[in-house]
């Protein structure tokens, strides 16, 4: 790879030329004063604006302390009345206790007898196997109701021999027939020569930020002092209109209206008896016990021979692979060389490099025409005249 791009080839190193750089004047302030007016202070006009008067209420004079006389309509009009208490109509009875035991007996029991739990019977098959006494003569209803038929024989169709032709094999394809292999040169490389651009110039190191830019000393922050703290002379009021006016009052408490207690207490002791305790007593249970059939089938005592009915019956044969019908992959050489003739190699030839006119000081065809502020400078090319005939 030659390692020479766009701009490496187009942009050439220009020689840096430091700016001059602008000195600003001195200021100097006009004579004469500045004309502050706006049309804000011409419009608005200042007004003398008095503190407004708080509306609060005139203040009252303290009652003095003493008995209030007067009645007020409530209790004018609801006054409380003497409630007699009215009499239970209800006569009294007590209550006897029977001394005789209860005989007689609940429809729970006449109807439901306790009766003994009996295991239900199980109609399960028995599982066990019978064994027969005689020998197995190997007899079913298949081999009993379908007779065998004696079959046709079937007609045996004979084999071909098979005949070589005696014609030999045409391997010939159409890319075989229609292309053929010439003789042809070898193809050229059309790469360009590679020239390595050098430059013997040091670089200097300084860009215009670095020129232009120089550092500045910042001053240190200014710390506002805070003005100190003083009092206000005098005591503060902390008197307000609800503790100049309200006037405090002996609250007797409220008594609680709770209704009386008719609860009647009596002497007799709790029996704690009843006919469920007394008819169903506590009954001793006991737990079931698993019923367990005995084994029929007695267990083998012999020794396992081992020998299955796939075993016995099957029968091994020998294994014969099948031929594999596969062409053999050989390849096709041949004697004729490859023309590697391209129409790249044909059309496409080498151009001559041309040199960027920036490289040179003063580029021919071209007329220097002014630098700018930067230090870059301009060029116009020449326009040959075209002569008429």
């Amino acid at each position: 790879m030659e390692g020479i791009t766009t701009f490496k080839s187009d942009y050439r190193p220009y020689e840096l030329v430091k700016q001059t750089r602008h000195v600003p004047e001195e200021y100097k302030p006009k004579q004469g004063k500045i004309d502050l007016g706006t049309t804000y202070k011409q419009d608005f006009n200042p007004f003398e604006v008095q503190p407004v008067v708080k509306v609060r209420p005139v203040e009252r004079q303290q009652v003095e302390k003493g008995k209030l006389d007067t009645v007020p309509t409530y209790k004018d009009d609801y006054r409380s009345w003497d409630i007699q208490k009215c009499e239970l109509c209800k006569p009294e009875q007590v209550y006897h206790p029977p001394d005789v035991k209860f005989g007689n007996s609940t429809t729970f029991q006449d109807d439901y007898v306790p009766r003994e739990i009996k295991p239900r019977q199980s109609f399960k098959p028995c599982s066990g196997v019978k064994c027969s006494v005689g020998p197995f003569n190997g007899e079913t209803s298949h081999r009993r109701d379908f007779v065998p038929h004696q079959l046709e024989v079937m007609f045996a169709r004979p084999k071909e021999v098979y005949k070589p032709t005696d014609q030999p094999f045409e391997d010939l394809t159409t890319h075989r027939n229609d292309f053929q292999g010439f003789a042809g040169e070898t193809a050229k490389i059309c790469r360009p020569a590679y020239t390595r651009v050098t430059q013997n110039t040091q670089f200097k190191g300084s860009t215009e930020f670095r020129d232009s830019f120089q550092p500045w000393e910042i001053p240190p922050p200014k710390v506002k002092k805070l003005a100190e703290y003083v009092p206000p002379p005098g005591s503060m009021q902390l008197n307000s209109t609800s503790h100049l006016d309200y006037v405090p009052y002996q609250a007797s408490r409220v008594v609680a209206i709770r209704p009386i207690s008719h609860r009647r207490k009596s002497n007799f002791p709790f029996q704690g008896k009843s006919t469920m305790k007394e008819d169903f007593p506590v009954w001793e249970s006991c737990h079931q016990g698993l019923i367990k059939q005995q084994q029929q089938i007695p267990n083998p005592s012999g020794k396992f021979d081992g020998l299955s009915t796939f075993r016995s019956h099957f029968v091994p044969h020998e294994l014969i692979p099948t031929e594999s019908c596969r062409p053999l992959n050989a390849a096709v050489k041949s004697s004729v060389p490859l023309d590697d003739v391209t129409m790249y190699s044909i059309q496409y030839t080498p151009k001559k490099r041309e040199i960027c006119p920036a490289s040179y000081p003063s580029p021919p065809g071209y007329v220097f025409e002014n630098t700018n502020s930067q230090g870059h400078k301009f060029f116009r090319k020449i326009i040959p005249a075209m002569k008429a005939f």
